[in-house]
């Protein structure tokens, strides 16, 4: 296999959430697979087979020091985070053309909607589980959203 296409498969699996990649072509046969994050500087291993059943050479690549390329990680929210109680797509509002049920610096009584998970054809009203002023809304419009998924910060 080609070391530039080698390089380019490599640099695909680090970027992205692929944890392991095993292409096979008539030249032989390459498994790349990502292990947990890697300390900076520390060895990603990489195996690359022949066709033949012979034993699999090991390339050794150091990894290349995530914080030159990447910008820091965003600061953890501090306040009360209500989180999405199930797997759905969020919306900020009943309707396409209605209002949001809250912005950025509402003020919400616990027990008041904040947003709706839909979750297989039905919608869901996601309640506010504190009363507070709303501080971050964390989730995008329309966004496919995971069971406990931070939605909004409350303070």
């Amino acid at each position: 296999m080609d070391l530039r296409k080698l390089k380019t498969l490599i640099d695909l699996v680090s970027e992205s959430n692929v944890s392991e990649l095993e292409i096979t072509e008539a030249e032989g046969k390459v498994r790349i697979v990502k292990s947990a994050p890697v300390a900076m500087g520390a060895p990603v291993t990489y195996t690359m087979a022949p066709p033949a059943a012979a034993p699999a050479p090991v390339v050794e690549v150091a990894a290349a020091p995530a914080a030159a390329a990447a910008p820091a990680a965003p600061a953890e929210p501090t306040g009360h985070i209500v989180k999405s109680p199930m797997v759905g797509t969020f919306y900020r509002a009943s309707s396409p053309g209605a209002k949001a049920f809250v912005e950025v610096g509402s003020v919400v009584k616990e027990g008041e909607t904040i947003c709706i998970v839909e979750a297989m054809k039905i919608l869901n009203e996601i309640e506010a589980d504190k009363s507070g002023t709303v501080t971050q809304i964390l989730a995008q419009n329309g966004q496919a959203v995971e069971y406990g998924q931070p939605l909004f910060v409350i303070e």
